[in-house]
């Protein structure tokens, strides 16, 4: 799926009105910008079966497993089925992926994700069949059933085939029941580190500021760019729970880096708010090359021996149209005048990259440039 790209004449329009509006801070809650220590989610994972396709299950000849597993299952219900041979079409052998939220309870339900992992050519309408959900260290936190919800879909005829989206996977709302409980006793902590999404010295040092404003005591403390530290004990709160749920909603306004992104795939250009260029020069123009092939057929006389020849016959030809010459823009730049002088270019967004990556190899472009 293509990301939508917007004109770049109407990103500038937009964004010269934006400039011109009162420059208002942005305040974000603190939930929003950190991590609290120890509170995170464990990965999950376990194999199992999906039953009831409509004939586009594996091909077991090509997925040996995918019989191992069906004999697995049968056996432990009680079917015998040693020394048979199994040639279904409406199983699939998957994997099944989940995580286990941070407090999550026994007898608690989780989303799951199915993947097949043999040729089956589409999940859609099948059940999973009950399958433990393992975590690193082994044990089984989950179990997993249900229908799946596929992604994609998919037909096939005689001749012909088509397919939209991903119809080898799917997921499973609330698919997953948890039988086991993660320990963790967040009322013994002392001090609870808060870890940054993004790193950055300015902000740290804001939510330090915040948090020993709203308690009215120094009990945070930033000991890097990406971590303060906060004194549970210090808060006179009943408890680490009490106290995070207070500070985790106290607003701060974050500061961010000056950054380009490009995305060459489908020629989307995001850039931040402080970026700036200094003074430099901008020239663009495009190399049109045409080649066309015009073959002739040379005929021998009436009456003569011979055989009709293909002769080639090949034109070439490279254009190059004129732009607008040097579009100059000024040292110190905002984002909305940037546009506005790129966009005087007449180019396309794809160009526009271009433009970008050489504005930045001579050193004009002060911000971190992202290529994606």
């Amino acid at each position: 799926m293509r990301c939508p790209v917007i004109p770049m004449r109407l990103l500038a329009a937009l964004t010269a009105a934006l400039i011109c509006l009162p420059a208002l801070a942005t305040t974000v809650r603190i939930k929003d910008l950190v991590e609290f220590d120890g509170v995170r989610g464990n990965d999950l994972v376990g194999y199992g079966l999906v039953v009831g396709l409509n004939g586009t299950g594996d091909g077991l000849r090509n997925a040996p497993f995918t019989e191992e597993i069906m004999a697995n299952i049968l056996e432990r219900l009680g079917v015998n089925v040693t020394g048979e041979s199994f040639r279904p079409k409406n199983v699939a052998a998957v994997f099944v992926t989940a995580t286990l939220p941070p407090f999550a309870r026994a007898g608690g339900q989780i989303d799951v994700t199915v993947s097949a992992i043999g040729d089956a050519k589409s999940l859609l309408g099948g059940t999973l069949v009950m399958t433990p959900l393992n975590a690193a260290d082994g044990e089984i936190y989950a179990v997993a059933q249900g229908t799946i919800i596929a992604g994609g879909v998919s037909a096939e005829g005689k001749a012909a085939s088509v397919v939209q989206g991903v119809p080898t996977a799917g997921s499973i709302p609330s698919g997953a029941r948890v039988e086991r409980e993660v320990a963790f006793d967040l009322g013994s902590l002392s001090t609870v580190r808060l870890a940054l999404r993004n790193p950055d010295f300015t902000t740290a040092g804001r939510i330090e500021s915040a948090i020993n404003g709203e308690f009215g005591r120094a009990v945070a403390l930033m000991t890097d760019p990406g971590t303060v530290s906060v004194d549970i004990s210090a808060t006179r709160m009943p408890s680490a729970a009490h106290a995070l749920g207070r500070l985790e909603n106290i607003l701060v306004e974050p500061e961010e880096k000056a950054r380009v992104v490009v995305d060459q795939r489908s020629g989307t250009i995001v850039l931040g708010s402080h970026v700036r260029i200094s003074e430099v020069a901008v020239s663009q123009s495009n190399l049109t090359l045409k080649v066309e092939e015009t073959p002739e057929v040379v005929q021998p006389n009436p009456f003569a021996q011979g055989q009709s020849v293909v002769v080639p016959r090949s034109s070439s030809s490279i254009t190059e149209e004129s732009g607008p010459g040097l579009a100059p823009v000024r040292g110190g730049s905002s984002l909305a005048e940037v546009v506005a002088g790129l966009n005087a270019l007449g180019v396309s967004p794809r160009d526009m990259i271009d433009i970008l990556k050489s504005i930045n190899a001579a050193g004009a472009l002060h911000a971190e440039f992202v290529v994606q």
